[in-house]
């Protein structure tokens, strides 16, 4: 049976959807609870010569996909959570410090991210007035990094966007739209400033 028959077969039965999260997820921190975080290395897909630095908050249930690329790093202090959505991390693609990355989302191969960058697909619902936004629950919508693309530090990177191969967004931009490839974007909200 595969990941997508057993998330199926969970979803028709919310009872016991809610009590495997409850085991798997700490509810107050929502990460997954220690003896899980122990199992990692047996669920996570990590190629050969990943380093994933021993600081790095990995808050990947076994329930969705995580896997890291040949030669590929994530440096210390960034936070990798697919608990919404798979994360993927194609081959020679660096993850800088204090990256923060929530799924689902699918980087490149020869990708690099500076420093203290956010990607996400994540976003919470709010517009039922009459509910406090944390009883809302979340939605998603997936990013894509293609290959070879440069991140400067600080970027924010919204979800449903796609950043084309051989880009750079420059540091600081908060990227709302699709960024066509061999783009320079810059701003905020990001805007493409020329063709490389």
């Amino acid at each position: 049976m595969d990941n997508e028959s057993v998330r199926a077969k969970l979803k028709d039965n919310p009872k016991l959807k809610k009590l495997i999260d409850w085991v798997i997820m700490n509810q107050v921190e929502t990460r997954p609870r220690w003896f899980v975080r122990l199992l990692a290395p047996l669920y996570q897909h990590r190629g050969k010569h990943a380093v994933i630095h021993h600081s790095v908050r990995m808050d990947t249930p076994p329930y969705r996909k995580f896997s890291i690329g040949n030669y590929s790093v994530v440096e210390s202090f960034a936070c990798i959570n697919n608990a919404v959505g798979d994360v993927e991390i194609g081959d020679y693609t660096r993850i800088g410090l204090h990256n923060t990355i929530i799924g689902p989302v699918k980087i490149g191969s020869h990708v690099n991210l500076a420093q203290g960058i956010t990607v996400t697909a994540l976003n919470h619902n709010f517009s039922d007035a009459g509910k406090r936004i944390d009883e809302q629950g979340v939605r998603t919508n997936p990013v894509t990094i293609e290959d070879d693309v440069w991140i400067g530090t600080n970027a924010v990177i919204l979800p449903g966007i796609t950043i084309g191969t051989h880009s750079v967004i420059a540091a600081g931009a908060v990227v709302t739209k699709d960024v066509p490839p061999h783009s320079l974007v810059a701003g905020v909200p990001a805007k493409v400033i020329k063709q490389i």
